[in-house]
């Protein structure tokens, strides 16, 4: 959790505020990612694409 309350504050600091809808993204990517290697939700994700 610190390492998210440090990029917090640097995106405050520095007004980098346009990184974190890529942020957001790369964190919903990655959890369907781990949820599509062996769950029984995989075929579902698999229609998606």
């Amino acid at each position: 959790m610190s390492f998210i309350k440090e990029l917090w504050a640097f995106m405050r600091a520095r007004k980098k505020y346009w990184l974190l809808p890529i942020l957001v993204m790369m964190v919903l990517l990655g959890a369907l990612i781990v949820l599509a290697q062996g769950s029984a939700v995989a075929p579902f994700i698999y229609t998606l694409f």
